[in-house]
């Protein structure tokens, strides 16, 4: 269904339909300024009749050979249930597209330093601008990555420093906890007047580096208890380290060193020996005829294990670095990462560690309050950066907040804040879900920032759920009707007040709110939480009801996940599913990350009589020719890599002869080829009954699954599904208590009543759950709300309510009850 685009009088468009010829938005209109009495001059400019982003023929993903024309200079939201293809049509081929042809203006030689972009499945893309994409991928979480260092405002406060900071320390460098103080001298040899002449120099750099911590903030201690047991010998397999296990070459260093006796208990060594053991410099040495390093245990494991991302370990090896280190604050910068001397030189009475540790809100008045002309220019623009940050709703913050921490939500608005103030026009700004993490109250701010950027004369695309930012939308295209397979279609494209009555299923769910409870469950206990002081709470005293729908609701930054979080860890009794971003390689799939295919095979493996490997293809089973991948890709250096379709398999994965072994009449390929809901039903009953395969399908069904396909890459998955993915798997932890940090996120209206149903027959199943949650459906349905504020940062950190929803309702004595109290039209 197409909407009916006019032009409009300033030259963009409207979708406001058919205008009428005596309209005086009509070009016909005598009162336009576009009405002379020349007819050619009443015809617009060529240049201005591309006004239109067009696709046609799009084809990535699960796209069905979709066709939009999408309006320039105008705000178009694009919604549908998760997974009904608004990621692959707006990220996966408009955006990639247009960050693609800008990529190939490079020079062959720049381009090879660049990610290689390959053209979208698509058979026309027309129109396209600039595109600048502010998504909700995580930040690096590097330790030395700080908010600061993500937004350019820690560059520009180190420069101010730099030229009014006393004592005077030198260059911005000497504020920097990136660089290290550094000094050398030398001879070096120059060529002058034809002759060789040997000369001495000398450099230093002063940096602002703390050198406990190498400018990390923290220090880490490993604990000689989790690295061997000292009462056994390395003969009897002392070492407890992974991958260190007797025979083995990292063991055989250790035990056939000859530094000290391995028959020896490690409680009997001398001082000397223990110091060899742990902490001896490396050394050459010939072990079992083979020229190796020795080195120390400790110095060994922190260059094997601990200079990884602990995202990236293999589950054992993140459980043992959990076990054996403890991060601990520098005891000698404080945790500020900075020099002593970084520290000491101060504007007035503040430091700029105490300037990185203020919240941004504070941080911004101190700057203000600077009066000095000769670093104005610099001033204004530190000023007009971190306005930006209160402006977006992140003045909670602080500078020296480490990157890896913020959540999605946090990390796309930050990555918002250098877009506010740029003086660009006429760019595409793509957005993916920017309300994510948002409380209702700070939504109308993040809407008032969309249409700003609107009426800057920008394009503005937004994927979103939420009806509050569909509402401002000038252009909506509803994709579905279904997700998956069942989706992948334009179901509708006009105006909001069209999509209200266009049938689709958006347009069904637009205007559904959740009525308040009629009855709440009783608590059958309750988790007490006393002193609660993690980041900004304020010594918070509260009881968490046990056995009932447990909502905890805030503003963006209230504390909600440092209550939750920080007093409620995840342990004994306790399953905890964050936000944190699941992993995985485009060889992993639903099937391999949910523990799925273990089962399948040996079912497959116990009908055929052979072995499970073979139904693997990371493993015996696999094409030879592919490597098990389906594909093959072609690197042609500067150019896109090519991926083509595995002859020999045909995209199978498998080689032939494993394809030869069925299960009730399937082979391993036609299985990973089903959705969730028919592999249910296929592993329910008959010869392919497996009660382990089909537990973990009923729960992916439960939590609104059943049209993923089991081979499907998790790279394709959108961010609601990988949440979803991610409780489906907690989902079979044993344990009393689930603590979920904003399951909606990513959902679909349609869905939400769903996930209400889910977290219903968790509680009715004796289960406590702890919800950290925005969306007023859940607040609504909720059996206990504890809400916390009255603000963000400082000026939050305390619980303003506790009790049932009806109550909030009936009091508006918090934000959140405002917003609760219209939602349900109280």
């Amino acid at each position: 269904m197409s909407s009916t685009v006019t032009r409009t009088d300033d030259g963009g468009t409207g979708d406001r339909g058919p205008v009428s010829p005596a309209s005086p938005a009509s070009p016909a209109s005598p009162s336009s300024p576009a009405s002379p009495s020349s007819p050619a001059s009443s015809a617009p400019h060529t240049a201005d009749r591309h006004d239109l982003i067009r696709v046609h023929g799009a084809r990535e993903n699960n796209l069905k050979d979709v066709s939009v024309e999408i309006p320039k200079r105008r705000l178009t939201v694009f919604t549908g249930v998760s997974g009904s293809g608004k990621s692959s049509l707006v990220f996966g081929t408009i955006a990639a597209e247009s960050q693609r042809l800008i990529n190939e203006t490079y020079s062959t030689f720049v381009q090879g330093f660049m990610p290689s972009l390959a053209r979208p499945e698509v058979d026309v893309l027309d129109g396209l601008t600039t595109a600048i994409v502010v998504d909700q991928q995580r930040m690096g979480a590097d330790p030395r990555s700080t908010v600061g260092t993500a937004t350019d405002a820690n560059a520009m406060l180190r420069i101010l420093f730099s030229r009014l900071a006393r004592p005077h320390l030198g260059s911005p460098k000497a504020y920097s906890f990136n660089v290290a103080s550094i000094s050398g001298a030398g001879a070096v040899t120059v060529q002058r007047g034809g002759q060789t002449v040997k000369e001495r120099r000398s450099f230093s750099i002063t940096g602002g580096m703390c050198p406990r911590c190498e400018g990390r903030g923290t220090v880490s201690d490993l604990d000689p208890a989790q690295l061997y047991d000292e009462t056994k010998s390395l003969a009897e397999g002392a070492l407890t380290v992974p991958g260190y296990k007797a025979g083995g070459w990292n063991h055989r260093l250790y035990s056939e060193s000859g530094l000290y006796d391995p028959a020896k208990p490690i409680r009997e060594f001398t001082a000397a020996e223990l110091h060899d053991f742990l902490h001896r410099e490396p050394t050459r040495m010939k072990i079992a005829g083979i020229n190796m390093t020795y080195e120390g245990l400790i110095p060994r494991i922190r260059k094997s294990m601990l200079a990884k991302d602990r995202e990236g370990m293999q589950p054992h090896i993140r459980e043992f670095v959990d076990r054996a280190v403890a991060f601990t604050a520098c005891p000698e910068c404080a945790g500020t990462r900075l020099s002593e001397a970084a520290r000491a030189s101060r504007i007035g009475e503040v430091s700029i560690a105490d300037a990185c540790a203020m919240q941004i809100s504070d941080l911004a008045d101190w700057v203000r309050g600077l009066d000095e002309p000769t670093v104005a220019p610099l001033l204004t623009a530190l000023q007009g950066t971190l306005d930006s940050f209160v402006e977006i709703g992140l003045g909670y913050l602080s500078l020296d907040r480490p990157a890896g921490t913020l959540s999605g939500g946090e990390a796309q608005r930050v990555k918002m804040i250098r877009h506010l103030g740029s003086s660009l026009t006429d760019v595409t700004y793509v957005f993916d879900e920017p309300t994510t993490g948002l409380h209702p109250h700070d939504i109308q701010r993040m809407n008032k920032l969309l249409l700003r950027l609107r009426d800057k004369g920008n394009t503005v695309l937004v994927v979103e759920h939420k009806p509050e930012v569909i509402a401002i939308a000038d252009h909506v295209v509803d994709l579905g009707p279904g997700a998956g397979t069942a989706g992948g279609a334009v179901c509708f494209e006009g105006t909001v007040e069209g999509l209200r009555s266009a049938g689709t299923v958006t347009g069904r769910h637009l205007d559904d709110r959740a009525a308040l409870k009629k009855s709440v469950r009783e608590p059958t206990g309750t988790l007490p939480v006393r002193g609660a002081s993690a980041h900004n709470l304020r010594e918070v005293d509260v009881d968490v009801p046990l056995g009932v729908l447990c909502v905890v609701t805030g503003v963006a930054g209230s504390g909600k996940s440092s209550l939750v979080h920080g007093s409620i860890p995840a342990g004994a009794g306790v399953i905890s599913v964050d936000q944190s971003p699941i992993r995985g390689s485009r060889r992993s799939n639903p099937a391999t990350y949910t523990g799925l295919l273990d089962p399948i095979r040996k079912a497959f493996a116990k009908a055929n009589g052979v072995k499970p490997a073979l139904f693997s293809a990371n493993s015996e089973g696999a094409c030879p020719t592919c490597k098990g991948a389906g594909v093959i890709y072609t690197d042609l250096a500067v150019m896109a890599q090519v991926a083509t379709v595995c002859e020999e398999c045909e995209g199978k994965r498998f080689e032939a002869s494993v394809l030869d072994h069925h299960l009730g009449g399937r082979d391993i390929s036609e299985v990973l080829a089903m959705p969730v809901e028919e592999a249910e039903r296929f592993f329910a009953t008959g010869e392919a009954r497996t009660p382990a395969a089909h537990r973990i399908l009923r729960r992916m069904s439960d939590v609104g699954l059943g049209y993923l396909t089991l081979g499907q890459p998790l790279t394709t998955l959108s961010g609601g599904e990988r949440q979803r993915l991610k409780l489906a798997t907690h989902m079979a932890d044993k344990g009393g208590v689930y603590v979920l940090d904003e399951p909606t996120a990513g959902l679909h209206l349609a869905d939400v009543a769903q996930l209400l149903a889910l977290l219903d027959r968790l509680v009715d199943s004796g289960k406590s759950v702890i919800v950290v949650e925005h969306h007023q459906a859940v607040m609504a349905h909720a059996d206990w709300l504890i809400d916390l504020g009255p603000g963000a940062g400082h000026d939050g950190g305390r619980v303003v309510f506790e009790g049932t929803p009806a109550e909030l309702v009936a009091a508006r004595s918090t934000v959140t009850g405002e917003h609760l109290a219209e939602y349900v039209g109280a």
